[in-house]
Protein backbone atom coordinates (compact mmCIF):
# COMPACT_ATOMS: atom_id res chain seq x y z
CA UNK A 1 0.00 0.00 0.00
CA UNK A 2 1.57 3.29 -0.98
CA UNK A 3 1.51 6.00 2.09
CA UNK A 4 -0.53 9.08 2.18
CA UNK A 5 3.39 11.23 1.28
CA UNK A 6 3.74 8.69 -0.92
CA UNK A 7 0.36 9.54 -2.99
CA UNK A 8 0.96 13.33 -2.48
CA UNK A 9 4.27 13.20 -4.45
CA UNK A 10 3.14 11.15 -7.29
CA UNK A 11 -0.12 13.65 -7.47
CA UNK A 12 2.29 16.61 -7.47
CA UNK A 13 4.27 15.18 -9.86
CA UNK A 14 1.88 13.95 -12.27
CA UNK A 15 0.37 17.74 -11.71
CA UNK A 16 3.54 18.90 -12.98
CA UNK A 17 3.79 16.87 -15.84
CA UNK A 18 0.16 17.62 -16.82
CA UNK A 19 0.93 21.39 -16.41
CA UNK A 20 4.27 21.70 -18.60
CA UNK A 21 2.62 19.81 -21.69
CA UNK A 22 -0.22 22.08 -21.79
CA UNK A 23 1.81 25.12 -21.70
CA UNK A 24 3.75 23.53 -24.69
CA UNK A 25 0.46 22.93 -26.29
CA UNK A 26 -0.89 26.29 -25.99
CA UNK A 27 2.40 27.65 -27.03
CA UNK A 28 1.92 26.11 -30.89
CA UNK A 29 1.18 27.48 -33.80
CA UNK A 30 0.84 26.83 -36.96
CA UNK A 31 1.50 29.34 -40.12
CA UNK A 32 0.82 27.63 -43.52
CA UNK A 33 2.58 23.80 -43.34
CA UNK A 34 5.15 25.09 -40.57
CA UNK A 35 4.79 24.78 -37.09
CA UNK A 36 5.87 27.49 -34.53
CA UNK A 37 7.08 25.25 -31.58
CA UNK A 38 7.02 28.33 -28.95
CA UNK A 39 7.94 32.13 -29.03
CA UNK A 40 10.22 34.55 -26.77
CA UNK A 41 9.64 38.19 -26.48
CA UNK A 42 12.16 40.44 -27.49
CA UNK A 43 12.25 42.94 -25.06
CA UNK A 44 15.01 45.44 -27.76
CA UNK A 45 11.68 45.10 -30.32
CA UNK A 46 8.66 45.89 -27.69
CA UNK A 47 7.79 49.22 -26.51
CA UNK A 48 4.70 49.30 -23.51
CA UNK A 49 3.26 52.48 -21.81
CA UNK A 50 4.82 54.29 -19.79
CA UNK A 51 6.89 54.55 -23.34
CA UNK A 52 9.54 56.54 -21.57
CA UNK A 53 12.20 56.43 -18.43
CA UNK A 54 12.37 58.59 -15.67
CA UNK A 55 14.86 60.33 -17.84
CA UNK A 56 12.16 61.06 -20.47
CA UNK A 57 14.09 58.39 -22.79
CA UNK A 58 13.74 54.57 -23.87
CA UNK A 59 17.50 52.98 -24.77
CA UNK A 60 15.42 51.19 -27.84
CA UNK A 61 13.61 53.32 -29.75
CA UNK A 62 13.32 56.63 -31.56
CA UNK A 63 10.69 59.05 -32.32
CA UNK A 64 10.56 62.19 -33.97
CA UNK A 65 9.09 65.56 -36.30
CA UNK A 66 5.44 65.22 -34.98
CA UNK A 67 5.16 62.71 -33.18
CA UNK A 68 4.80 63.03 -29.16
CA UNK A 69 3.85 60.61 -26.34
CA UNK A 70 1.47 60.74 -23.31
CA UNK A 71 2.83 57.97 -20.77
CA UNK A 72 -0.94 56.84 -20.07
CA UNK A 73 -2.13 56.19 -23.75
CA UNK A 74 -0.14 55.99 -26.62
CA UNK A 75 2.06 57.44 -29.12
CA UNK A 76 0.51 59.57 -31.25
CA UNK A 77 2.55 59.82 -34.76
CA UNK A 78 -0.21 62.55 -36.33
CA UNK A 79 -2.56 64.49 -34.70
CA UNK A 80 -6.27 64.78 -36.22
CA UNK A 81 -4.52 67.87 -38.41
CA UNK A 82 -3.15 68.46 -41.88
CA UNK A 83 0.20 68.24 -42.84
CA UNK A 84 1.90 66.32 -40.15
CA UNK A 85 4.18 64.35 -40.45
CA UNK A 86 6.08 61.02 -37.69
CA UNK A 87 7.75 58.38 -37.28
CA UNK A 88 8.62 55.38 -34.24
CA UNK A 89 11.83 53.45 -35.05
CA UNK A 90 13.52 50.70 -33.24
CA UNK A 91 17.57 51.66 -32.95
CA UNK A 92 18.49 48.16 -33.17
CA UNK A 93 18.06 45.83 -36.34
CA UNK A 94 16.08 42.97 -36.04
CA UNK A 95 18.27 39.76 -36.31
CA UNK A 96 16.26 37.02 -35.07
CA UNK A 97 15.38 34.81 -38.51
CA UNK A 98 11.98 33.59 -37.85
CA UNK A 99 9.38 36.00 -35.58
CA UNK A 100 6.51 37.02 -34.71
CA UNK A 101 5.34 41.30 -34.16
CA UNK A 102 2.21 42.37 -32.18
CA UNK A 103 0.88 45.90 -33.00
CA UNK A 104 -1.85 47.23 -30.85
CA UNK A 105 -2.86 50.65 -32.78
CA UNK A 106 -5.77 52.81 -32.75
CA UNK A 107 -7.57 54.99 -36.12
CA UNK A 108 -9.35 57.50 -35.32
CA UNK A 109 -10.67 60.72 -35.99
CA UNK A 110 -13.57 63.60 -36.02
CA UNK A 111 -14.32 63.24 -39.76
CA UNK A 112 -16.93 60.17 -40.81
CA UNK A 113 -16.44 60.84 -44.36
CA UNK A 114 -13.09 62.12 -45.14
CA UNK A 115 -10.14 61.54 -43.60
CA UNK A 116 -6.74 60.25 -43.69
CA UNK A 117 -3.75 59.47 -45.08
CA UNK A 118 -3.29 56.18 -42.67
CA UNK A 119 0.11 54.49 -41.47
CA UNK A 120 2.65 52.20 -42.35
CA UNK A 121 5.12 49.41 -40.94
CA UNK A 122 8.19 48.92 -41.73
CA UNK A 123 10.68 46.15 -41.62
CA UNK A 124 13.50 47.65 -43.89
CA UNK A 125 17.35 48.25 -44.43
CA UNK A 126 16.81 51.98 -43.87
CA UNK A 127 15.57 53.50 -40.61
CA UNK A 128 14.61 56.74 -39.79
CA UNK A 129 14.36 58.58 -43.22
CA UNK A 130 11.53 60.90 -43.11
CA UNK A 131 9.82 60.71 -46.72
CA UNK A 132 7.10 60.85 -48.82
CA UNK A 133 5.37 57.12 -48.42
CA UNK A 134 3.04 57.55 -45.35
CA UNK A 135 5.75 59.48 -43.39
CA UNK A 136 8.68 57.59 -44.35
CA UNK A 137 11.45 56.82 -47.85
CA UNK A 138 10.49 56.18 -51.05
CA UNK A 139 12.32 53.58 -52.71
CA UNK A 140 12.98 51.50 -49.60
CA UNK A 141 14.78 47.85 -49.15
CA UNK A 142 12.27 45.48 -47.27
CA UNK A 143 8.73 45.28 -46.38
CA UNK A 144 6.43 48.14 -46.29
CA UNK A 145 2.96 47.49 -45.00
CA UNK A 146 0.52 50.17 -45.55
CA UNK A 147 -2.32 50.74 -43.55
CA UNK A 148 -4.04 53.04 -46.27
CA UNK A 149 -7.34 54.67 -45.44
CA UNK A 150 -8.34 56.88 -48.28
CA UNK A 151 -7.82 56.23 -51.81
CA UNK A 152 -6.35 58.59 -54.09
CA UNK A 153 -8.45 56.69 -57.27
CA UNK A 154 -11.23 54.47 -57.91
CA UNK A 155 -11.08 50.52 -57.03
CA UNK A 156 -13.51 47.73 -57.01
CA UNK A 157 -12.55 47.11 -53.64
CA UNK A 158 -13.37 49.23 -50.62
CA UNK A 159 -10.82 51.42 -48.21
CA UNK A 160 -9.57 51.04 -45.37
CA UNK A 161 -7.08 48.38 -47.17
CA UNK A 162 -3.92 47.23 -46.02
CA UNK A 163 -1.28 46.47 -48.47
CA UNK A 164 2.27 44.47 -48.03
CA UNK A 165 4.50 45.91 -50.47
CA UNK A 166 8.43 44.26 -51.19
CA UNK A 167 10.77 46.77 -52.41
CA UNK A 168 13.92 46.46 -53.62
CA UNK A 169 15.53 49.86 -53.07
CA UNK A 170 14.69 51.26 -56.39
CA UNK A 171 11.28 50.89 -57.34
CA UNK A 172 8.88 53.86 -56.26
CA UNK A 173 5.90 53.08 -54.44
CA UNK A 174 2.35 54.26 -57.21
CA UNK A 175 1.06 56.69 -55.70
CA UNK A 176 -2.11 57.44 -57.51
CA UNK A 177 -2.76 54.17 -57.73
CA UNK A 178 -2.31 53.08 -53.93
CA UNK A 179 0.57 50.63 -54.38
CA UNK A 180 -2.09 48.71 -56.44
CA UNK A 181 -0.39 45.88 -58.80
CA UNK A 182 2.86 46.26 -56.64
CA UNK A 183 1.62 44.28 -53.70
CA UNK A 184 2.21 40.76 -52.77
CA UNK A 185 -1.08 40.80 -50.57
CA UNK A 186 -3.70 42.95 -49.62
CA UNK A 187 -7.25 42.77 -47.78
CA UNK A 188 -10.15 45.73 -47.07
CA UNK A 189 -10.46 45.36 -43.06
CA UNK A 190 -12.33 48.42 -41.80
CA UNK A 191 -10.02 49.21 -38.58
CA UNK A 192 -10.51 52.51 -37.85
CA UNK A 193 -12.60 53.64 -35.36
CA UNK A 194 -13.47 50.46 -33.65
CA UNK A 195 -15.47 49.43 -30.54
CA UNK A 196 -12.40 46.53 -29.18
CA UNK A 197 -8.94 46.73 -29.24
CA UNK A 198 -7.10 47.25 -32.64
CA UNK A 199 -4.36 44.80 -33.46
CA UNK A 200 -2.39 43.76 -36.00
CA UNK A 201 -0.10 40.35 -36.22
CA UNK A 202 2.91 39.84 -38.64
CA UNK A 203 4.29 36.20 -38.59
CA UNK A 204 7.45 36.03 -40.55
CA UNK A 205 9.37 32.56 -41.55
CA UNK A 206 12.61 33.26 -43.42
CA UNK A 207 12.51 32.55 -46.72
CA UNK A 208 8.97 30.99 -46.56
CA UNK A 209 6.37 32.62 -45.78
CA UNK A 210 4.89 36.14 -44.85
CA UNK A 211 1.46 35.78 -42.72
CA UNK A 212 -0.47 38.81 -41.82
CA UNK A 213 -4.01 39.02 -39.54
CA UNK A 214 -5.95 41.58 -37.94
CA UNK A 215 -8.07 41.69 -34.49
CA UNK A 216 -10.54 44.30 -34.80
CA UNK A 217 -14.06 42.54 -34.09
CA UNK A 218 -13.54 41.49 -31.00
CA UNK A 219 -10.79 40.22 -28.69
CA UNK A 220 -8.93 37.06 -29.39
CA UNK A 221 -10.67 37.02 -32.99
CA UNK A 222 -8.10 37.28 -35.79
CA UNK A 223 -9.32 37.66 -39.07
CA UNK A 224 -6.91 36.61 -42.10
CA UNK A 225 -5.65 39.67 -43.90
CA UNK A 226 -3.34 37.63 -46.30
CA UNK A 227 -0.64 35.20 -46.46
CA UNK A 228 2.25 35.11 -49.22
CA UNK A 229 4.59 32.40 -49.61
CA UNK A 230 8.61 31.97 -50.70
CA UNK A 231 8.93 35.87 -49.08
CA UNK A 232 12.41 36.51 -48.09
CA UNK A 233 13.21 39.95 -46.31
CA UNK A 234 16.32 41.55 -46.06
CA UNK A 235 18.63 39.88 -43.06
CA UNK A 236 18.65 42.31 -39.82
CA UNK A 237 15.51 44.83 -40.76
CA UNK A 238 14.71 47.62 -38.40
CA UNK A 239 11.17 47.86 -37.03
CA UNK A 240 9.17 51.54 -37.53
CA UNK A 241 5.71 52.65 -37.71
CA UNK A 242 5.35 56.01 -39.59
CA UNK A 243 1.94 58.17 -40.39
CA UNK A 244 1.55 61.59 -42.64
CA UNK A 245 -1.83 63.36 -43.19
CA UNK A 246 -2.44 65.72 -46.46
CA UNK A 247 -5.43 67.73 -46.35
CA UNK A 248 -7.48 65.34 -44.81
CA UNK A 249 -6.41 63.93 -41.31
CA UNK A 250 -6.88 61.49 -38.48
CA UNK A 251 -5.07 60.95 -35.34
CA UNK A 252 -2.75 57.47 -35.69
CA UNK A 253 -1.75 55.85 -32.49
CA UNK A 254 0.30 53.46 -31.78
CA UNK A 255 -0.47 51.14 -28.31
CA UNK A 256 2.32 49.17 -28.02
CA UNK A 257 4.61 46.25 -29.64
CA UNK A 258 5.52 43.23 -28.80
CA UNK A 259 8.21 41.36 -30.97
CA UNK A 260 8.75 37.59 -30.43
CA UNK A 261 11.42 34.90 -31.46
CA UNK A 262 10.12 32.25 -33.62
CA UNK A 263 11.27 28.64 -32.68
CA UNK A 264 10.02 26.91 -35.71
CA UNK A 265 9.29 22.93 -35.93
CA UNK A 266 12.32 21.22 -37.03
CA UNK A 267 10.01 18.84 -38.98
CA UNK A 268 9.16 21.74 -40.84
CA UNK A 269 12.62 23.19 -42.24
CA UNK A 270 14.75 21.95 -45.18
CA UNK A 271 16.62 18.88 -43.16
CA UNK A 272 20.42 18.45 -43.88
CA UNK A 273 23.19 15.71 -43.17
CA UNK A 274 24.28 18.52 -40.68
CA UNK A 275 21.00 19.00 -39.04
CA UNK A 276 19.78 15.75 -39.05
CA UNK A 277 23.42 15.33 -36.87
CA UNK A 278 22.26 18.21 -34.73
CA UNK A 279 18.85 16.91 -34.09
CA UNK A 280 20.22 13.57 -33.26
CA UNK A 281 22.37 15.00 -30.52
CA UNK A 282 19.75 17.35 -29.13
CA UNK A 283 17.20 14.45 -29.16
CA UNK A 284 20.03 12.06 -27.10
CA UNK A 285 20.47 14.95 -24.77
CA UNK A 286 16.92 16.03 -23.88
CA UNK A 287 16.44 12.06 -23.04
CA UNK A 288 19.25 12.10 -20.69
CA UNK A 289 18.53 15.26 -18.95
CA UNK A 290 14.89 13.71 -18.65
CA UNK A 291 15.74 10.73 -16.64
CA UNK A 292 18.21 12.90 -15.00
CA UNK A 293 15.70 14.80 -14.08
CA UNK A 294 13.56 11.50 -13.15
CA UNK A 295 16.08 10.44 -10.49
CA UNK A 296 16.74 13.82 -9.62
CA UNK A 297 12.54 13.83 -8.43
CA UNK A 298 12.61 10.32 -6.97
CA UNK A 299 15.69 10.89 -4.83
CA UNK A 300 14.23 13.99 -3.19
CA UNK A 301 10.50 11.41 -2.86
CA UNK A 302 12.66 8.96 -1.45
CA UNK A 303 14.11 11.45 1.27
CA UNK A 304 11.23 13.83 1.85
CA UNK A 305 9.75 9.53 2.73
CA UNK A 306 12.75 8.97 5.07
CA UNK A 307 12.64 12.18 6.75
CA UNK A 308 9.07 11.71 7.67
CA UNK A 309 9.12 8.19 8.91
CA UNK A 310 12.85 9.35 10.80
CA UNK A 311 10.47 12.34 12.30
CA UNK A 312 7.59 10.23 13.30
CA UNK A 313 10.03 7.78 14.92
CA UNK A 314 11.64 9.94 17.16
CA UNK A 315 8.60 11.50 17.81
CA UNK A 316 7.07 8.09 19.16
CA UNK A 317 9.67 7.81 21.55
CA UNK A 318 11.41 11.42 22.63
CA UNK A 319 8.08 13.37 22.81
CA UNK A 320 9.28 16.25 20.98
CA UNK A 321 6.69 19.20 20.54
CA UNK A 322 5.34 20.81 16.95
CA UNK A 323 7.47 22.94 14.81
CA UNK A 324 6.04 26.80 13.93
CA UNK A 325 6.46 27.78 10.51
CA UNK A 326 7.45 31.35 9.87
CA UNK A 327 5.90 34.13 8.18
CA UNK A 328 7.18 36.11 5.14
CA UNK A 329 5.87 39.28 3.84
CA UNK A 330 5.89 40.77 -0.23
CA UNK A 331 6.68 43.41 -1.82
CA UNK A 332 4.39 46.40 -2.57
CA UNK A 333 3.99 47.88 -5.77
CA UNK A 334 4.75 51.73 -6.59
CA UNK A 335 2.73 53.97 -9.49
CA UNK A 336 4.30 56.82 -11.68
CA UNK A 337 2.37 60.25 -12.99
CA UNK A 338 1.50 60.05 -17.14
CA UNK A 339 2.48 63.17 -19.14
CA UNK A 340 3.14 64.02 -22.92
CA UNK A 341 6.44 64.66 -24.32
CA UNK A 342 7.39 65.53 -28.01
CA UNK A 343 9.42 67.88 -29.60
CA UNK A 344 11.44 65.27 -31.44
CA UNK A 345 12.95 63.91 -28.42
CA UNK A 346 14.35 60.55 -28.05
CA UNK A 347 11.62 57.97 -26.06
Amino acid sequence: MLSRYNMLVLAIFCLFIGTTRGAEEKSKMKVGDKTIERTVQLRTHSIFAPYIDQDLQNRWWDFGADAYINTNKHIRLTRDRPSQMGYLWSRLPLTTTNFVIEIEFKVTGESNNLYGDGFAIWLTKERAQPGPVFGSKDSFTGLGLFLDTYANSRHPYAFPRITGMIGDGNTQYDFGKDGDKQGIGACSLNFRRTNVATKIKITYIKDSVLDVKLQYKAWDDWTDCFRADGVSLPTAPFLGMSAMTGDVSDNHDIISISTHSAIVSHGDLPFTESAKKRSSKKSTGSWTWFFLKMLLFAGVGFGGYYGYQEYRRRSRYSGMGNFGAGRSSGFAGFGGAGGVYSGGKRL
